[in-house]
C-alpha cells in the first residue's frame, strides 16, 4: 500500500455536530430560561415600588379630587370655547388649586422624613403640557414642585427614580405628563434582594458550572468514541480495498495482453476504413460541388423569375391606371369640345383651349409614366442628369397636390447650382416620386394613429384636446440634397408613422407591403408593394445605395447616394 493510503481520513466534525445540535439548543434555552428568572426576580420589587408610586399619585385626594382629575378640567377650560369675562380667573385658580394639591401630596413626605419607612422622598413632582394653549394662544407653562432639600449625590444618587404617567384627557390633540423624582427609604429591603440576587446567582452558578462540564464530558466522549469507529471503518475499507486492488492489477495484466493484440486489429481495420474515407470524400466533394451549380443557376432563375414578376405587376398596374385616366378623361374631352364649338372666338373660347392643352399634358405625361414603369430599369437609357433639378422639379410638381389634397407640405432644400449624375431621367424620376409617395403614405398613418389614440382616451376633456391637436397636425416631406466629397447625398424625410425594424428590414422585398388599409382611409387604393422594390432595383442599376433611418412614431428618412459625374 502506498504511504498516501495508509493516512488517517479527517474526523467528520460537522456531521456529529448535527446530531449535537438539539442537545445544544435545549441547553441554550435552559440558561436563557434561567437567566430571564433572575433577572424577572431582581426587579420585580422596583416594579412593585413603582406601581405604589404611581397608585399614589393617582388615587391620592387632597380634597374631593384626584390629581387626574384636576389636571382634566385645567386642560377643559383652557380648551372650551364658552370663556366668559371670568374666564382666566378661573384658569389661575384652577392652576393654584393644582399647585395645592401637588405640595399637599408632598408635604407630609417631606415633613416626616425618615418616620415614614415606606413612603417616598420626592425630590421634583411637575405637570408638563402638550397641545393646550391659552388665550394668547402660547402654550401653557408646566406646573412645577421642586423640594428644598437638595438631592442626594454620590452613590446614594443611584437610588434615584423617575416615574412618568398620562392621566386620561377627553380632549384630543391634548396631552399631559405628571413627571415625579422620587427616593425610597427602604434601605434594609433593598440590601434584602441584592442579597437574595446574589444567592440566586449563586445557586445559578453552582448548577450551571457542574452540568456544563458534565455535558462537556459526555459529548467529548461520544465525540471519541465514534472517532474511533469511524477509524476502525477505515481500516477494514482500506484492507478491503487493498485486496481488490491486487485483483485489478491481474485483471489489468491480462487486458493489456488483449488489448495488444485488438490494437493490431484496428490499426488493420483503420486502415481499410481510411481508404473507405478518401473515396467516400472524393464522391462528398464532387456532389457538394454539383449543389453549388444548382444553387447558382436556381437563385439565378429565381432572381429572374421576380424581376419577371415584379414588371408584370408593375405592366399591370400601369395599364390598369392609365385605362382608368383614360375613361375618365374622355367625357372632358367631350364636353370642352362642346364647349369651344359653342363659345366661338370669346375669351372662354381660349381659356377652354388652355383647359384642352393642360389636359393633353396630362395625357402626354400618363404616357410618359407608362414607358417608364414598362421599361426594364437594366435597359435604362443613360445620360448625364442634374439631381439638384430633378428634386426641384418634383418638389414643384406635388407642392400644390400636396397642400390641397394629401393635407401635406412638400418642401424642397438644394443648394444653388448643379449636381450631374449617370443614370435613366425616367427612371430616377419615377424613384424619386415613388419615395415621396411612400413619405405620403406614411404621414397618413401618423393621422389616423394620432385620430385613434384621442379616441381611445376615456377623461372627454383630455379627449376633446387630443382631438383637435390630431386635427391640426400637419404632415411635411423635405427633400434635401447635398455633396459629400465625391457623392452627392439625396434625402426624402417625413414626419409620419416610422418603420419597426422588422418592417425596415423587409421594406425593400417585392409585395411586401403595410397599406392594405391606412391608404384606403384616405381615399387612395392600398399599395401593392412594388413602389420600394422598384427604387431599389433602380439604385442597383444605377450604381447608387440606399440608407433607411426610421423608428416609430420618429418619421422616416431614406438616404440616397450617388457618385457625382466629374
Amino acid at each position: 500500500m502506498s504511504s498516501s493510503a495508509l493516512d488517517a481520513p479527517r474526523f467528520p466534525v460537522w456531521r456529529y455536530a448535527g446530531r449535537l445540535l438539539p442537545l445544544a439548543v435545549l441547553w441554550a434555552v435552559l440558561v436563557g430560561l434561567l437567566a430571564w428568572l433572575l433577572a424577572t426576580r431582581a426587579n420585580w420589587g422596583e416594579e412593585s415600588d413603582r406601581a405604589d408610586v404611581r397608585e399614589w399619585l393617582d388615587n391620592t385626594r387632597v380634597f374631593r379630587k384626584t390629581l387626574a382629575e384636576l389636571v382634566r378640567e385645567y386642560v377643559d377650560l383652557h380648551d372650551t370655547e364658552e370663556r366668559g369675562p371670568d374666564h382666566g380667573d378661573r384658569v389661575k385658580n384652577k392652576r393654584a388649586e393644582l399647585e395645592e394639591h401637588l405640595r399637599a401630596m408632598v408635604e407630609p413626605t417631606r415633613m416626616y422624613t425618615g418616620q415614614l419607612p415606606l413612603f417616598p422622598n420626592v425630590y421634583a413632582l411637575e405637570i408638563e403640557f402638550s397641545g393646550v394653549t391659552g388665550r394668547d394662544a402660547r402654550p401653557v407653562e408646566p406646573i412645577v414642585w421642586t423640594s428644598p432639600k437638595p438631592r442626594p449625590g454620590g452613590s446614594a444618587k443611584a437610588q434615584l427614580r423617575t416615574l412618568d404617567f398620562e392621566p386620561p384627557l377627553d380632549r384630543p390633540g391634548a396631552r399631559a405628563r405628571v413627571r415625579c423624582v422620587y427616593q425610597l427609604h427602604s434601605f434594609n429591603r433593598m440590601q434584602k434582594q441584592q442579597d437574595e440576587f446574589r444567592f440566586w446567582q449563586t445557586v445559578a452558578t453552582g448548577v450551571l458550572v457542574p452540568t456544563t462540564l458534565i455535558a462537556v464530558f459526555v459529548v467529548g466522549r461520544f465525540v471519541r468514541r465514534e472517532q474511533a469507529r469511524e477509524l476502525e471503518k477505515w481500516r477494514a475499507a482500506a484492507e478491503a480495498e487493498h485486496r481488490e486492488r491486487d485483483l485489478l492489477a491481474a485483471q489489468v495484466e491480462r487486458e493489456l495482453i488483449e488489448r495488444s493484440l485488438l490494437e493490431a486489429r484496428v490499426k488493420q481495420q483503420e486502415l481499410e476504413r481510411s481508404s473507405e474515407e478518401l473515396g467516400r470524400k472524393l464522391l462528398e466533394q464532387e456532389l457538394a460541388a454539383a449543389k453549388l451549380t444548382n444553387r447558382a443557376a436556381e437563385a439565378e432563375r429565381e432572381a429572374l423569375e421576380m424581376k419577371s414578376q415584379l414588371y408584370a405587376s408593375i405592366g399591370i398596374m400601369a395599364g390598369s391606371y392609365a385605362h382608368n385616366i383614360k375613361n375618365l378623361l374622355v367625357r372632358p374631352n367631350d364636353l370642352i369640345t362642346r364647349c369651344m364649338e359653342a363659345a366661338g372666338n370669346t375669351e372662354q373660347h381660349g381659356m377652354l383651349e388652355e383647359v384642352k392643352s393642360t389636359l393633353g399634358t396630362v395625357t402626354e405625361r400618363l404616357q410618359q409614366i407608362l414607358r417608364t414603369v414598362r421599361r426594364d430599369p437594366a435597359n435604362a437609357e443613360v445620360t448625364q442628369m442634374d439631381v439638384y433639378a430633378l428634386f426641384r422639379e418634383t418638389q414643384r410638381t406635388w407642392a400644390e397636390m400636396g397642400r390641397d389634397k394629401w393635407k401635406v407640405a412638400v418642401l424642397v432644400d438644394v443648394p444653388p447650382g448643379a449636381a450631374l449624375v449617370t443614370g435613366d431621367v425616367s427612371h430616377m424620376q419615377q424613384a424619386v416620386e415613388n419615395l415621396v409617395f411612400n413619405a405620403r403614405d406614411a404621414t397618413f398613418e401618423m393621422r389616423n394613429y394620432l385620430r385613434d389614440e384621442a379616441k381611445r382616451e376615456a377623461d372627454p376633456t383630455a379627449r376633446r384636446h387630443k382631438l383637435l391637436e390630431a386635427a391640426s397636425w400637419k404632415g411635411e416631406i423635405h427633400l434635401s440634397a447635398h455633396r459629400d466629397g465625391e457623392h452627392v447625398v439625396l434625402e426624402v424625410r417625413d414626419n409620419g408613422i416610422g418603420m419597426t425594424d422588422e418592417v425596415r428590414r423587409n421594406c425593400l422585398k417585392t409585395h411586401f407591403t403595410t397599406k392594405r388599409d391606412n391608404a384606403l382611409y384616405e381615399g387612395y387604393s392600398a399599395g401593392m408593394g412594388l413602389g420600394l422594390s422598384f427604387v431599389a432595383m433602380v439604385l442597383e442599376h444605377h450604381g447608387g445605395s440606399l440608407e433607411i433611418d426610421s423608428a416609430p412614431l420618429r418619421g422616416t428618412t431614406f438616404r440616397v447616394r450617388f457618385p457625382v459625374v466629374k
